[in-house]
């Protein structure tokens, strides 16, 4: 089981979350951003988190379980935080 997909992602009061066909759009004060997922994985969005799950228990779906949540949690980020390079 996938530690990290297991984990919700908190969604800041500013960021808005919406979930369509194979599709996350992250709109937050520092612009919108789409991440893509499979159709093995369902995304959901509950009491101002963002819940990631497998439809499916094979090897594919459990490679894709962690690698999903961290894009979004990225995502997330990145509309709130921005881009930042430090050396």
């Amino acid at each position: 089981m996938s530690r990290i997909g297991k984990k919700p992602i908190e969604i800041p009061k500013e960021v808005t979350v919406e979930v369509k066909e194979g599709e996350v759009r992250i709109a937050g004060p520092k612009g919108t951003l789409a991440v893509k997922f499979r159709p093995e994985i369902e995304v959901l969005v509950e009491n101002n988190q963002v819940l990631v799950k497998r439809r499916k228990e094979d090897k594919f779906a459990r490679s894709l379980h962690g690698v999903t949540r961290t894009l979004i949690a990225n995502a997330i980020e990145g509309v709130t935080k921005g881009f930042s390079k430090s050396l």
